[in-house]
């Protein structure tokens, strides 16, 4: 089959935080200006620990200003003169606990202009539930049972206002509440207390938060008459990590959007990443993940803020294939991520056969879907999203059988990666969500079959993005996982590579024929124009960019995993053969 392309990029993405190479962002300059990177890479997506952030490496936004900790202003200025264009996130649903808006809200309570700026979820559930004994309202079943979780228990956070109360706040995301321990000062408001006394509650209460305890367990002994004077202190004084989500209906809310994404431009921005938007809209009775049309609603304002800024928006969202909401994003004229490409990569190799990758190739070019794909990332290899759905009553397929599915997960499990999960509000698991390894971990630490992966990526229509561990073909870090807390099993694919590491990695075949196969993307001015991706036995893959007398050609054995590449300019063909 034929089609026209002409629409998709050329260009090639590096994924990288701030701090991936060495130990700030201009030392992945350096990395780039190096001669074996030479004309790889046109587009660096940078992640948000670009800004400055306190949870979730980074994705927990306390402002959007450049973090002067591992950024220079000069380094903006040298990725301009490489010529390589910027693409950033803005995390639509949520901020920290830390920006200047909820710490504005905790300072002043009802008082604070940023009120409605969060959303009280006692306020948004009114009338459409009961309180439980701990004062927070639980919605009726027939609304929590429509809920989209993930995480266990309520999306919720409690905090506390200057007079005392306990204030629930609707967070979908991570957080953290950290008692901290008291001191002689914080008890000279309790009159009665003798200095005895003073020293035996700082060592009692101290001791219980470092082993976590039940504060109102404890036994003060001759103290309890001034147990809640005590137990009003320790509260007051716990803080938080979280965050936490916005509440849209405020026009504050759209006043802070039009003024991040004006700055993110002025830093160079091409290329925004909305974050997180499926879970912006919230209203009562829906799942309040990709509501509709409310949804549809928010991204339009938000398309017309991009415009104004000269922004190209990437909606990204996570759901199941047989869901099609990746048709409908498409259907609206935005890219979208090809989040089904790593699984299916995966699939094609392990169980050598090319049917659902070439379905779904087939599938991106007929439809004409913008796409950004990838194989590895700063987050987990999606699995989820290969699956089929129910929709009223009609059973959509995937692009995969959940047998297959559960195979693709088992093989990776077994080489060491670590499972994520969505629950219900029960805490009980509803599906299997992504899986955390390196790409390279995950293929078996093959690097054979690495080369094939990528060059699979590389010829695939939509602009390619790379994770950077994976051109240096990273295996997976246990010890960063272990060490991790709540969301360590990321950390297994997010290591840091110094300087030597790069030096090093250079002289490995594997990451030269990469940056070989990735440079030829970047570079090749036949992925600017049609694609054919030939009808051939599955074990074979037969595709062909072709533009004028400019061919790119790839044909793969996954019999052998080995695979060669004609280029071809002005009736002159090279082959480069792996």
């Amino acid at each position: 089959m034929q089609q026209n392309n002409k629409k998709i990029s050329n260009g090639v993405m590096l994924n990288i935080y701030p701090d991936s190479i060495g130990e700030k962002f201009s030392d992945t300059i350096t990395m780039l200006k190096m001669p074996d990177f030479k004309k790889v890479f046109s587009l660096l997506y940078v992640l948000p620990t670009f800004f400055n952030s306190d949870l979730d490496r980074g994705f927990s936004i306390i402002d959007y200003d450049i973090n002067k900790d591992l950024i220079d202003p000069k380094d903006l200025k040298d990725l301009n003169e490489l010529q390589i264009k910027l693409k950033f996130d803005i995390v639509l649903n949520h901020l920290s606990v830390a920006s200047p808006q909820f710490k504005d809200l905790l300072e002043h309570g009802n008082k604070s202009k940023f009120k409605d700026f969060f959303i009280n979820w006692n306020e948004f559930w009114e009338g459409n539930g009961l309180k439980n004994e701990d004062g927070i309202v639980i919605p009726k079943p027939e609304f929590l049972n429509k809920l989209f979780m993930r995480k266990t228990g309520l999306p919720i956070l409690k905090v506390r206002f200057p007079d005392g109360t306990e204030q629930p706040y609707w967070n979908t995301f991570y957080q953290q509440i950290t008692y901290n321990p008291i001191a002689v000062t914080d008890l000279k408001n309790i009159k009665g207390l003798t200095e005895e006394q003073n020293l035996f509650i700082i060592d009692l209460i101290n001791t219980a938060i470092k082993d976590n305890q039940d504060f109102t367990t404890i036994n003060f002994e001759d103290c309890t008459p001034f147990k809640s004077a005590i137990l009003q202190i320790i509260e007051q004084k716990r803080s938080y990590l979280g965050q936490m989500d916005v509440n849209a209906a405020s026009p504050l809310v759209w006043e802070f959007y039009k003024e991040t994404l004006k700055k993110l431009s002025e830093y160079g921005c091409n290329i925004l990443r909305l974050d997180a938007f499926a879970y912006l809209h919230k209203q009562v009775g829906e799942s309040n993940f990709f509501n509709k049309p409310g949804t549809w609603e928010y991204l339009e304002r938000i398309k017309k803020i991009a415009q104004q800024n000269d922004l190209m928006l990437l909606p990204e969202i996570h759901a199941e294939y047989g869901l099609h909401l990746h048709d409908e994003v498409a259907n609206e004229g935005y890219h979208i991520y090809d989040f089904f490409l790593p699984g299916l990569t995966i699939h094609t190799i392990e169980n050598k056969t090319s049917k659902a990758l070439i379905k779904w190739a087939k599938e991106i070019v007929a439809k004409k879907y913008k796409t950004v794909n990838m194989l590895g990332c700063h987050d987990g290899i999606p699995v989820l999203d290969l699956k089929g759905k129910e929709v009223n009553g009609v059973y959509n397929k995937g692009l995969l059988e959940d047998a297959e599915i559960e195979s693709i997960m088992n093989t990776i499990m077994e080489r060491g990666g670590r499972v994520k999960n969505l629950y219900d509000p029960s805490g009980n698991k509803i599906s299997y969500y992504q899986i955390n390894a390196t790409f390279f971990s995950a293929l078996g630490e093959d690097e054979q079959k690495l080369l094939l992966a990528r060059v699979i990526q590389m010829f695939m229509p939509g602009i390619p993005q790379v994770w950077y561990l994976d051109v240096f073909a990273g295996k997976n870090n246990y010890e960063a996982a272990d060490n991790g807390g709540s969301a360590g099993h990321k950390e297994i694919n997010r290591t840091t590579l110094t300087m030597h590491d790069i030096e090093q990695g250079l002289k490995r075949e594997v990451v030269a024929k990469q940056l070989d196969i990735i440079r030829l993307r970047n570079t090749s001015n036949a992925f600017s124009g049609q694609i054919e991706i030939n009808d051939t036995i599955d074990s074979i893959i037969d595709i062909k960019w072709i533009n004028g007398n400019t061919i790119a050609h790839l044909k793969a054995n996954l019999q052998t995993n080995g695979f060669t590449i004609d280029q071809t300019e002005n009736n002159l063909t090279n082959t480069m053969f792996f």
